[in-house]
């Protein structure tokens, strides 16, 4: 069986090509069985897996124990609002503790960039990057990728505009590796005090109109404003965020294309997509969830080295 050029999945931009399209063909096989009457196939059935939450996340979680459970692993789930972090215990003493309990991979969120990183180092489960920081969240770009590729045939050669709050998401980072390596090109836009300022250094488009944008993209992978992340104010209000970069049905009519539209979720509706833009036909929200699950399983089977 083929494997990842990695024993961890901590970004997007550590693994290659290769792999990204190995995860994909994996998907492909792990999709088929999420949509057939016996979602399960018993691939993990002698893996534990622990779902170590510092952030708060429904999607996310979700969707990897969801992953988990379609695979047969068994899962442990740790939030770290119930735990004895709130006591003063260190992140390695609190992993160590779930590990001396026999559990073979972790799947993590923190709010700290680099928590993943430092925790590869120092413990031997194979570990799985759910977002750090404002860092990266590569399984989410993975399957942002792999529904462009559903919907369009490939990614090879596609415009991808990442609309919103860049400075602040995760996910534009690692899309805009994900994407890169799979010949894609890509366009930020947002607000000049939402756009980092190494931006451009990463090879990337920079365009400030929205409407632009828009007439650029084959695809809109629109970002929500993370205002839990902000300790300033970068723009005078909601509102007016809405009124300059939101986007509505009536501008997606107006293209001489057809794009697709794209969201990580949570979705703040009304101000960077109002409802009939993101229940537009166009739209593949849906979609992304779904393939979440086939996305998140393919990559803990491959980590896992499981055999068929």
């Amino acid at each position: 069986m083929s494997t990842l050029s990695q024993r961890h999945l901590l970004g997007i931009k550590n693994i290659t090509r290769k792999d990204i399209e190995l995860i994909f063909e994996t998907a492909d096989t792990f999709k088929e069985v999420i949509n057939r009457p016996i979602k399960r196939v018993p691939s993990l059935r002698d893996v534990t897996i622990a779902n170590i939450f510092f952030e708060n996340s429904t999607r996310t979680r979700l969707s990897f124990e969801l992953a988990e459970k379609r695979l047969s692993a068994d899962v442990v789930n740790f939030s770290a609002s119930t735990s004895s972090v709130k006591k003063g215990e260190t992140l390695l003493d609190t992993v160590n503790n779930i590990l001396a309990m026999k559990v073979d991979m972790v799947v993590m969120r923190h709010a700290s960039v680099g928590a993943p990183h430092f925790l590869s180092k120092h413990i031997k489960a194979n570990i799985v990057n759910a977002g750090d920081g404002t860092h990266e969240h590569p399984t989410q770009a993975l399957l942002d990728a792999y529904s462009i590729r559903e919907r369009l045939g490939s990614v090879e050669g596609k415009k991808v505009a990442i609309i919103g709050d860049i400075l602040h998401s995760r996910v534009a980072l690692s899309n805009i590796f994900a994407l890169q390596k799979l010949g894609a090109k890509v366009m930020v836009c947002g607000p000049p005090t939402l756009l980092p300022k190494f931006i451009s250094s990463l090879g990337v488009q920079v365009e400030l109109d929205v409407k632009k944008a828009l007439e650029w993209c084959d695809v809109a992978n629109v970002l929500r404003i993370q205002l839990e992340r902000q300790q300033i104010k970068y723009f005078p209000s909601l509102r007016e965020y809405s009124l300059y970069y939101g986007i509505n049905k009536k501008m997606l009519d107006n293209l001489k294309k057809q794009i697709v539209i794209m969201h990580p979720g949570p979705i703040n509706r009304g101000v960077e997509l109002t409802s009939d833009a993101a229940d537009a036909q166009q739209s593949v929200i849906l979609d992304q969830v779904e393939n979440g699950v086939a996305i998140r399983m393919a990559v803990l089977y491959l980590l896992a080295g499981a055999t068929s």
